[in-house]
């Protein structure tokens, strides 16, 4: 009998199914500060980030989310 084998998704070049979690949740829309309205500080090094202060979440700096997305990426 021939036994069928699937593919490795890595033969081909394609790097989706070495690091494929599931499907990615979508990004939430950004709140835009207005001017005069207050800033939100990062949680991790206290600088003024981008957010408002009344935004749900833990609010990030643009660097603190970068160095976290940098943490979270595929190493393979």
């Amino acid at each position: 009998m021939d036994s069928e084998t699937e593919p490795d998704a890595r033969a081909d070049g394609d790097a989706a199914g070495y690091c494929a979690t599931g499907a990615p949740a979508a990004p939430a829309a950004p709140v835009a500060v207005t001017p005069g309205q207050p800033v939100a500080d990062c949680v991790l090094c206290g600088e003024p980030s981008e957010h408002p202060a009344d935004a749900p979440g833990a609010p990030l700096c643009a660097l603190c989310e970068w160095q976290q997305a940098q943490r979270g990426a595929c190493s393979g």
